[in-house]
């Protein structure tokens, strides 16, 4: 495996699980006073075009962690919508 493929497959997994914890917390709370909105559409918009950039690419690693990234984006923003 070559280096730059370790790197993105590192960073795809740490900015993926990044969502999680704020997603497990709105879910367990029932509260997302403290999400911005803005930040959460903004980010989903910015998490599908890498989507579509990866598979435009095919870069497998970008696809898995941007698919992966927006189910739990997608996830707050509905908890966001939901409790805000």
């Amino acid at each position: 495996m070559e280096l730059s493929t370790i790197i993105g497959s590192s960073a795809g997994i740490f900015t993926t699980l990044a969502a999680l914890p704020q997603l497990i917390k709105s879910w367990k709370t029932k509260s997302t006073k403290d999400v911005s909105l803005e930040w959460c559409s903004i980010l989903l918009v910015g998490v599908l075009l890498w989507l579509i950039y990866g598979v435009m690419v095919t870069d497998w690693p970008l696809i898995i962690a941007n698919i992966l990234t927006f189910i739990f984006v997608s996830g707050i923003l509905f908890l966001k919508l939901r409790y805000g």
